[in-house]
């Protein structure tokens, strides 16, 4: 696994936590990874919109039937470039209006899309990913790990 900055190396969350990134998204190329996935925030979605090498990157995998995951506020990047345009999906509590097939679930699977709410269901989030990307098995066994339900 990698972490991708766009357009830089070193991103501040909202909350002014420094996160250094392991490459830029001018670095990568998408058949090397399985998944794309979308951290939250407003002001995430609002910088990751502007890299059209991010926005072609995210286009490709989907095209291709690659895993992409946004959770927060991060699936409005993904409607607002078409890829929720027929699929299900969740976003972050009174964002809705902005999907087209919006649903209340926490996280909701629709193909090769995972969706989720926020911060309170990152770990249902990363399940997800877990079992869509290594399959039933790594995702029970991780869930007995983590003492999850």
């Amino acid at each position: 696994m990698e972490t991708v900055g766009a357009p830089t190396t070193m991103l501040t969350s909202a909350h002014g936590i420094k996160i250094m990134t392991d490459k830029r998204i001018n670095e990568i190329k998408a058949p090397k990874y399985d998944a794309l996935v979308f951290p939250g925030g407003s002001n995430s979605v609002k910088i990751m919109s502007k890299s059209t090498t991010l926005i072609d990157l995210m286009k490709q995998m989907y095209a291709k039937g690659q895993v992409i995951g946004a959770i927060c506020a991060a699936p409005l990047l993904l409607a607002e470039h078409g890829l929720l345009d027929e699929k299900r999906a969740t976003i972050a509590p009174g964002l809705e209006k902005r999907l087209a097939y919006p649903r209340g679930n926490r996280v909701v699977v629709d193909n090769n899309i995972i969706t989720s709410q926020g911060p309170g269901t990152a770990m249902e989030f990363a399940l997800a990913l877990v079992k869509k990307l290594a399959g039933d098995d790594a995702f029970r066994k991780l869930k007995h790990e983590l003492v999850v339900e």
